[in-house]
């Protein structure tokens, strides 16, 4: 009796299947110091929780790979580049964290070019492009990942 207790109160205290974690599988080649993942971001939305969210996936990501292990750049493009202006980003502190652990901000000239905004109005840092999109096209042609998130 006192085995059948046991068992039922293992069985009730365990999380449902649903709720269990398992490892991420890493695909073949692993990634290294010398073959990092290269993850590219796109942020096009000017909504400061949207780079937020963004900011985060991006250091989660990295948490995950460790730092040698990935190669992370966020292209930012319309909208977007509105937060890594000096005059107007609210995320500016965020910004210079994210690049203090080496991750890549790059803003499109283009939409710099149509705001009217010279490359000295960016945070400092910020790589530009003429381009964000066709950035982002030849980043995976190279191998890189896009997300979306």
């Amino acid at each position: 009796m006192r085995e059948v207790l046991i068992a039922l109160i293992l069985l009730f205290s365990l999380p449902p299947a649903s709720a269990r974690e398992r490892e991420t599988v890493l695909a073949d080649p692993k990634p290294t110091v010398e073959a990092p993942r290269r993850i590219v971001v796109s942020l096009a939305e000017g909504d400061t929780a949207r780079a937020n969210a963004v900011f985060s996936n991006v250091i989660n990501i990295q948490q995950f790979y460790g730092t040698d292990r990935v190669e992370l750049a966020i292209v930012l493009y319309g909208p977007g580049v509105r937060h890594v202006l000096k005059s107007d980003s609210r995320v500016a502190e965020r910004v210079a964290s994210l690049q203090a652990y080496d991750i890549a901000f790059i803003a499109c000239g283009n939409t710099l070019e149509a705001m009217g905004r010279p490359h000295d109005d960016l945070l400092d840092g910020v790589e530009v492009v003429k381009n964000g999109l066709p950035e982002i096209v030849e980043k995976v042609l190279a191998g890189w990942v896009h997300l979306r998130p």
